[in-house]
């Protein structure tokens, strides 16, 4: 794992379909300990999240269930997704505890409803410290830039594009995604670039 940032530890898997990493994240907080899309994390990236301790599992979006339920078994730690993601996550085989929902706080962070390329996505917003985290309403791709997933995968690409606009209300400097490349400052001005780009 590396720190990308300061308490907040990353592994990537690369998805050779894509062409960029799927990075899971693992947030050390005195709150307790956050894991956010837990991609196949090999043995020994797997004992040191076990090690740190998770106290819950966040998936942002229905098909970032991800090693989930391996992180769940070893760590005890509780699953949490959007209620309107979870009927096609528990039949993909995911083990879920909790239902997140959108204004409430998991330790220093606020859930965001970003819905568009499914229902119920998410994105975690830290304030204070100017973080956001993306499942899939953004891809880190070409690094340094942002972009939309094809609307091929997307359930409603018009509402996508309005939570991105949304997002640009949020105070954030430094943007992690659970596809591509995180982009550690200027991330809502990237953000802006691309909303620019949406047509009208």
């Amino acid at each position: 794992m590396q720190e990308i940032v300061s308490d907040i530890f990353t592994w990537p898997w690369f998805s050779e379909p894509h062409g960029y990493n799927f990075n899971g994240y693992l947030v050390c907080h005195p709150a307790g300990n956050l894991c956010i899309d837990p991609v196949e994390p090999a043995e020994e990236t797997l004992e040191e999240i076990t090690r740190r301790g998770v106290a819950r599992i966040v998936l942002t979006n229905r098909n970032h269930s991800r090693a989930a339920n391996r992180v769940r078994s070893r760590t005890g730690a509780r699953a949490a997704i959007h209620q309107a993601d979870a009927p096609h996550a528990r039949s993909q085989g995911t083990e879920l505890d909790d239902e997140l929902k959108p204004g409430e706080k998991i330790g220093p962070w606020t859930v965001v409803a970003v819905p568009g390329k499914s229902p119920g996505e998410i994105a975690l917003h830290w304030p204070e410290r100017r973080i956001l985290i993306v499942g899939d309403a953004l891809v880190g791709n070409p690094p340094g830039r942002l972009k939309l997933l094809p609307e091929k995968v997307v359930d409603d690409m018009s509402r996508l594009r309005q939570s991105a606009r949304a997002l640009l209300q949020l105070d954030f400097d430094t943007l992690l995604p659970g596809d591509g490349e995180a982009i550690l400052h200027g991330a809502k001005e990237r953000l802006s670039e691309l909303v620019q780009s949406f047509p009208n």
